[in-house]
C-alpha cells in the first residue's frame, strides 16, 4: 500500500515539477528534430493512400453509375430475347460485353457477367457461359443459388460431373425455399446418377419426396427414385 502511495506520490511530483516537464517535452522537440524527415514521409505516405483509397471509392461509384444507366438498354434487349444486341449492342447503345470490358469491378460489369453467362449457356457455349458466371457473385440468395445451378449446368455439360454435383449442392443449400430448392435439388440428383452416385441420388429424390411434396419435381422425384432403387436391387 505505502508502495503504490509513494509512485503516485512521485508521479504527482513529476506532473507538478516545472523542470521535469521541460526537460520532457525537450526530448521530445530533439526526437521530432532527428527523425522529421521520417515522420513526414510517413504522414506523406498516409495522406497518398488515404487519397488515393478515397479516389478509388468515389471514381467506382462514377463508373458504377454510368455503367448502370448504359447497360439499361442491353438489360432491355436481354428480356426481349434479343440476345445478339444485348451482348453487343445496337450500335447506339453499349452490349453487355462492352460493359463487362469498360467498367471492370464495378456492380454493373458483376450483374452483366450473370446476364452474358445466361445467354451463352443457351447457346450451349458453355465453356464462355461458365468464364462469366465464375465471375458473378451477389449477396441475393436467389440470384446467388441461381447462378449457382447455372454454373452447374455448364459443367454438367462439359462433363465436369463432379463441379456440377458441388453447384448444384450449393444451389439447394443456399437460402432453402419451397420454390427453387427442390428444382435444385432435382438437378442434383440428376448429376449424381451422371457420376454412378445412386445412393447419394436416392437420397436426394427422397429430400424432395418428404420436405417438397407440394412441388411440381414432387411426382418426378417419387418415379426416378423407385427406378433408382429398382437398379440399386439388382
Amino acid at each position: 500500500m505505502a508502495t503504490k502511495q509513494s509512485k503516485k506520490a512521485d508521479q504527482n511530483e513529476l506532473l507538478e515539477n516545472p523542470e521535469v516537464i521541460a526537460e520532457r517535452i525537450g526530448k521530445g522537440e530533439a526526437f521530432l528534430k532527428e527523425n522529421s524527415k521520417i515522420l513526414a514521409g510517413v504522414i506523406a505516405a498516409a495522406v497518398i493512400l488515404i487519397g488515393g483509397i478515397l479516389f478509388f471509392q468515389i471514381n467506382t461509384q462514377n463508373q458504377n453509375e454510368k455503367a448502370q444507366a448504359e447497360m439499361f438498354q442491353a438489360v432491355y434487349f436481354f428480356e426481349q430475347d434479343s440476345v445478339d444486341f444485348a451482348l453487343n449492342g445496337d450500335g447506339i447503345n453499349k452490349g453487355l460485353i462492352s460493359i463487362v470490358e469498360d467498367y471492370p469491378r464495378t456492380d454493373a460489369a458483376n450483374l452483366a457477367n450473370f446476364y452474358i453467362g445466361s445467354i451463352y449457356l443457351s447457346q450451349k457455349k458453355f465453356q464462355e457461359a461458365l468464364t462469366h458466371l465464375e465471375d458473378f457473385s451477389s449477396d441475393d440468395y436467389l440470384v446467388q443459388s441461381k447462378a449457382y445451378s447455372l454454373i452447374g449446368d455448364a459443367n454438367l455439360e462439359l462433363g465436369n460431373i463432379d463441379a456440377a454435383i458441388s453447384q448444384y449442392t450449393k444451389a439447394a443449400r443456399t437460402n432453402e425455399n419451397k420454390f427453387m430448392s427442390p428444382k435444385y435439388l432435382a438437378k442434383l440428383a440428376v448429376a449424381q446418377e451422371e457420376a454412378g452416385k445412386i445412393e447419394d441420388a436416392i437420397k436426394t429424390y427422397t429430400e424432395i419426396e418428404e420436405k417438397y411434396y407440394e412441388s411440381f419435381e414432387y411426382a418426378a422425384a417419387r418415379k426416378h427414385k423407385a427406378r433408382l432403387e429398382g437398379l440399386a436391387a439388382k
